[in-house]
């Protein structure tokens, strides 16, 4: 396995570290106070599976959400889509490992390359899914910070947990496109020159001896 798509498949398996615990921190927006004059006695955090408060003693308080049917269509497909993600992500690193070149589970050859580069579509896929959700909980995020008709006291600021989600997307369609890239075209590994060998027909002459031009 050359260097490329063990680079690539690095930045997968950080990638893929990185959605994990995007979908499990709390952090996925945040209240924000734009009013300078008030006292900020408790921070709350939103995330995919409970809310917590945070006071400014230091003590956190969290609350997992109630019903899974009651919750926000864009809080269920963040579940939805993050929980996906981090099962293709176990599965494209199988899949990258059986392909790779220092492994014996597949004879080296076609299939090699077209099981490696199987590993790093899921991982581009995994990229392309975690996208969604997190773009989903910003463009909610911004459009409820700048509107009017939302108080002061609802609006919401973007998490940690959202900036991890931009970089294990970028770090999955990197390393994604790294293991493509690094597959060998079909048909490498076998003789693409064929390679005849023909037997010299030398004839003696009539004196018994071979002609000489045979030799040359």
């Amino acid at each position: 396995m050359s260097a490329l798509p063990i680079l690539g498949l690095g930045l997968c398996i950080v990638g893929w570290v990185g959605v994990i615990l995007a979908c499990g921190l709390p952090t996925w927006q945040v209240s924000a106070y734009i009013d300078g004059h008030i006292v900020v006695a408790q921070t709350t955090w939103e995330g995919l599976w409970m809310n917590c408060v945070v006071q400014s003693t230091g003590q956190m308080q969290c609350k997992l959400h109630d019903s899974i049917l009651a919750l926000d269509p864009h809080m269920q497909a963040g579940r939805a889509l993050t929980v996906l993600v981090s099962l293709l992500g176990l599965v494209g690193l199988m899949v990258t490992v059986v392909g790779a070149q220092c492994t014996t589970c597949v004879r080296a050859g076609k299939a090699k390359s077209w099981i490696v580069m199987a590993g790093g579509v899921l991982y581009i896929l995994c990229g392309v899914l975690v996208l969604i959700p997190v773009c989903w909980f910003a463009n909610i995020i911004i459009s409820g910070f700048y509107d009017p008709k939302v108080p002061n006291s609802m609006k919401r600021e973007m998490g940690a947990a959202l900036y991890i989600g931009w970089a294990a997307t970028a770090l999955l369609l990197l390393g994604g496109s790294l293991i493509c890239c690094s597959c060998s075209c079909p048909g490498d590994g076998e003789n693409t020159f064929s390679v005849k060998y023909s037997a010299s027909t030398r004839r003696p002459t009539s004196n018994g001896e071979y002609d000489k031009k045979n030799y040359v």
